[in-house]
């Protein structure tokens, strides 16, 4: 009997990514898929259980292949973190902004496919109870991040100085890098770092600190 034909499944969510981005997230479709590759409905099948496995899978890929990039161009800011310390937390935050950059670089379908498609449209509710779980680590791996640098930075885990790692590493870069969805190029970048480090020259609000405020007001 002959073998049964090994595929590569990259090649398929390597579709699924084509399609999304095309033609949005209602052209992924299990036929479709198939016709784009060397696949058989059935061979699709049988490695995803349903659509929503395959594009959860194709949308796990993509993010994780954006978090390896991110963390990647933190950690060899940081490595420089014994010698100076401030300098390379605020380096290695500016990295972490200009990922997405970085990311376009080195997986411009992937890049496209997270910038231009909807998670909870592509997705839906047809997702497998092992992906749905694994999509939802996501959200604290990025979590992890901003606690890990703002700790970095000013020795300090509350939510005023998470929530200024975030605004540099998520606001801006969506403001000034990803702004039209256009390739980012040299002079946007610069721009990003700019800001970054424009913010990251002010120190963080003190917890409570609006609170105290507010109370001597009213009194």
């Amino acid at each position: 009997m002959p073998r049964p034909r090994v595929h590569d499944l990259d090649d398929a969510l390597d579709a699924a990514e084509r399609l999304a981005v095309e033609g949005g997230p209602s052209a992924v479709t299990l036929r479709a898929v198939a016709g784009a590759t060397e696949m058989s409905n059935g061979a699709i099948y049988h490695a995803f259980g349903s659509r929503g496995g395959l594009v959860g899978r194709a949308w796990l890929r993509a993010a994780h292949r954006f978090l390896g990039v991110q963390q990647e161009s933190v950690e060899q800011a940081l490595a420089c973190l014994s010698a100076d310390g401030r300098a390379a937390a605020v380096d290695a935050v500016v990295a972490a902004a200009d990922s997405p950059a970085i990311f376009a670089e080195r997986f411009p379908q992937s890049s496209r496919f997270l910038l231009t498609v909807r998670r909870d449209e592509l997705l839906g509710a047809d997702v497998p109870e092992g992906v749905s779980d694994e999509l939802s680590r996501l959200d604290s791996v990025l979590t992890e991040l901003f606690t890990r640098l703002a700790l970095a930075l000013w020795e300090r885990k509350d939510g005023r100085a998470v929530e200024v790692i975030e605004s540099c590493v998520v606001g801006l870069p969506t403001g000034l890098l990803l702004h039209g969805r256009r390739k980012p190029d040299t002079a946007m970048r610069r721009h990003l770092e700019v800001a970054v480090r424009a913010v990251l020259d002010l120190d963080p609000p003190t917890p409570g600190k609006r609170h105290e405020i507010n109370t001597k007001g009213s009194s």
